[in-house]
C-alpha cells in the first residue's frame, strides 16, 4: 500500500482523470458473433454467451489474450468475467484496455461497477445489456504505473479469498469423510457377534412398524399451526435429528393427519435420485408432527438417533437401493425399506454410538455455518478495499 501511495503522490497529488468507459483511448469495445451448437464443432474453447458460466465449447476462438467479457442476456446479463485465453463471444460483448489502460485493471473497475451494469437491463422476459447500455460509464484513468500497482494489490486479495474458500472447504470434506467413516466403521458389525456382545441382526420390519404419512402441500404450510415435516425438507433442512419443525401446517388439516411422535424416525421414501432415498430425521419435539405422505413414520424400541444415524451408512443404502422404482420420481416401498437388516447392539450401546456419532455430525455442521460467513467477510473485506483503491479524486480542470 506505501509503494501505491508514494507513486499517486507522485504521478497524480491533485486526482486523476475521468473518462468515459467507449471513449477510444481507454477501451475497444466489439459485438459477440452468434453461434449455436448446432452450427458448431465441439472443441476446446470457452463459448461466451448469457450466463456466468460457458454456454458450451467449440473449436475455434475469435478473442485471445486478455479480454473482459459482459453477458448479453437471461439472467445473467451485465455479468462481468476477466479472461487470459482464447475464447469464443457469442452473446456477450468483450472489452480490452488501449495502450495505456490496463485490461485487467478495467476488469477491476468493472467489477466494482457491477451493480450499476446489472441496473441497466432492458426487456421484458429476457433481459439484456448491450454496449451503449455501460460505453458512458465514467473510469478514473490514472497513470499506467499505478494500474498495474492497483492490479498486483488485487490479484493477491482474489488469491487469498480463493485460498481461504479451498481451505475451508478441504477442511471440510475431510471432516465428513471422517464421519462416513466412523458411522460406517461403528455400524459394521460381525454378523456373527464376535466383534460385540448381545448384537442380534433383524429386518427394519420385524423390528418396527412403518406408517406412510398423509399428503399435503407447500401452500397448506403456514406461519402458525401444527409442526409438520416435507419430504423435501428432509434433504435441504433437516439432519439427524430435530425437536423443531421447519412449518406449520394449517389446523383445519390436523384431523387427517398422520403424526411422528417423540422419539418416532420419519423416513423420506421418495426423490430425485435413488441413491438419497431412504435418509430420515429422528423427531425429538415434545408436539406431535404431521408426515408427508412421501415419508414413512418407523416405530420402533430402538434409540431414535442410532436408526437416523443407521440410515445414512453405506451397509443400508447397499440394501435398500435394489427396492427404489425409478422414473420422474424415485420412489420405495415400506416392504423395501422394511427388508433392510439393522445391527442392534444393546440399548445402551445404540446410545454411545449415536453419541459419538452426533460429535462428528456437530464438526460438520459447526464448519458449514462458518465457511459461507468466512467467505462473505473476506468478500466484503476486498470490496471494500477494491473500491477504496479505485476511489480517485477528480483532476480539476484549469
Amino acid at each position: 500500500m506505501s509503494k501505491l501511495k508514494d507513486l499517486i503522490q507522485k504521478l497524480c497529488p491533485n486526482g486523476v482523470e475521468y473518462k468515459k468507459l467507449g471513449d477510444k483511448q481507454v477501451s475497444i469495445m466489439q459485438r459477440g458473433t452468434s453461434l449455436t451448437r448446432n452450427n458448431s464443432t465441439e472443441g476446446v474453447y470457452p463459448v461466451i454467451s448469457g450466463g456466468r458460466v460457458p454456454a458450451f465449447y467449440c473449436d475455434k476462438f475469435n478473442r485471445e489474450g486478455e479480454t473482459i467479457t459482459v453477458a448479453g442476456s437471461g439472467a445473467g446479463a451485465g455479468y462481468v468475467q476477466y479472461w487470459n485465453e482464447p475464447i469464443f463471444v457469442c452473446d456477450a460483448f468483450s472489452i480490452k484496455g488501449c495502450e495505456d489502460v490496463s485490461t485487467k485493471y478495467l476488469y477491476y473497475c468493472l467489477t466494482n461497477m457491477q451493480d450499476n451494469i446489472y441496473a441497466t437491463k432492458k426487456g421484458g422476459g429476457v433481459p439484456h445489456v448491450h454496449i451503449s447500455s455501460i460505453e458512458n460509464f465514467f473510469i478514473p484513468i490514472p497513470h499506467p504505473d499505478i494500474q498495474e500497482e492497483i492490479v498486483k494489490i488485487l490479484d493477491r486479495f482474489e488469491e487469498y479469498a480463493v485460498e481461504l474458500q479451498t481451505e475451508l472447504q478441504t477442511e471440510l470434506q475431510a471432516r465428513r469423510e471422517q464421519y462416513e467413516y466412523y458411522r460406517n466403521k461403528l455400524l459394521a458389525f460381525d454378523e456373527s457377534g464376535k466383534n460385540m456382545k448381545s448384537v442380534t441382526w433383524m429386518k427394519l420390519s420385524d423390528i418396527g412398524s412403518f406408517i406412510r404419512g398423509k399428503r399435503f402441500v407447500r401452500t397448506d404450510i403456514v406461519n402458525d399451526g401444527v409442526p409438520c415435516i416435507h419430504y423435501g425438507d428432509i434433504y435441504t433442512y433437516y439432519g439427524l435429528y430435530a425437536t423443531q419443525s421447519k412449518g406449520k401446517l394449517r389446523s383445519e388439516l390436523a384431523p387427517k393427519m398422520r403424526y411422528a411422535h417423540k422419539n418416532d424416525v420419519v423416513i423420506v421414501a421418495a426423490g430425485e435420485n435413488k441413491e438419497d432415498i431412504g435418509i430420515g430425521v429422528a423427531w425429538l419435539g415434545e408436539k406431535p408432527a404431521a408426515v408427508h405422505d412421501a415419508c414413512f413414520i418407523f416405530k420402533s424400541d430402538l434409540y431414535p438417533q442410532y436408526v437416523s444415524h443407521y440410515l445414512r451408512s453405506t451397509y443400508y443404502h447397499k440394501q435398500i437401493v435394489k427396492y427404489v422404482s425409478e422414473g420422474k420420481i424415485c420412489s420405495i416401498s415400506a416392504k423395501g425399506l422394511g427388508n433392510a437388516i439393522i445391527p442392534i447392539p444393546t440399548y445402551e450401546e445404540q446410545v454411545r454410538i449415536a453419541t459419538l456419532l452426533n460429535k462428528f455430525d456437530s464438526l460438520i455442521s459447526d464448519l458449514s455455518q462458518v465457511l459461507p460467513v468466512e467467505i462473505a467477510a473476506v468478500q466484503e473485506q476486498y470490496e471494500y478495499y477494491r473500491n477504496k483503491l479505485l476511489s480517485f479524486p477528480k483532476i480539476k480542470e484549469a
